[in-house]
């Protein structure tokens, strides 16, 4: 039961993010009474965060699948996140959460931001430079975005054509990661 009641919310925050479902329509799509999604789930925000919890190990196990296919990590990357556009569900639900994050509870809030930095580390490891991986995931998250807002699917290719081409991946490592945050460089105390 607990992993019908997670799909049923998986789908309803694909389409309507964390304020678009509540224990009641749960209940209702999967055929059971609310007191039963809280016996699973304590809460609301404990339910949404074992929904990306477990969509971020999927996307994990599935990303490593498909790059050990494709010898370009890049075009890999670009059909794995355009393959949510045209799903049934529509949008990555991270994606959807991630423009939420400021108001999300911090369990659902880390459990996004652990999405976005597993995704970097496997482009990281998969070859790409630290900031050719900030510059890949913002781009391929900002076209799906913008490809589900304006119901402009093709926005999304148009976006992402010829990305590997267009980012630079030989040049020097000077971005800061998702991984850690840039810090504003001391001065150093005049010496007079």
């Amino acid at each position: 039961m607990p992993y019908t009641i997670m799909d049923a919310a998986e789908r309803r925050m694909r389409i309507g993010g964390f304020n678009g479902f509540s224990f009641r329509d749960i209940a209702a799509d999967v055929g059971v009474k609310s007191s039963t999604v809280h016996y699973h789930f304590r809460t609301k925000e404990d339910l949404a965060a074992a929904v990306i919890r477990r969509y971020t190990d999927n996307a994990s196990s599935s990303i490593d699948a498909e790059l050990a296919l494709n010898l370009n990590p890049i075009e890999a990357w670009v059909q794995r996140f355009r393959r949510t556009l045209h799903s049934t569900e529509h949008m990555c639900p991270c994606a959807v959460l991630g423009t939420e994050t400021r108001s999300l509870s911090p369990e659902v809030a880390v459990e996004v931001r652990r999405f976005f930095k597993m995704c970097h580390e496997k482009m990281v490891a998969g070859g790409l430079k630290p900031i050719t991986a900030d510059k890949l995931l913002a781009t391929i998250t900002g076209a799906l975005v913008v490809a589900a807002a304006t119901y402009d699917l093709d926005s999304y290719d148009r976006a992402t054509a010829d990305l590997g081409a267009r980012l630079d991946t030989s040049s020097a490592d000077a971005s800061p990661s998702l991984t850690r945050r840039a810090r504003p460089k001391k001065k150093a105390p005049s010496e007079s």
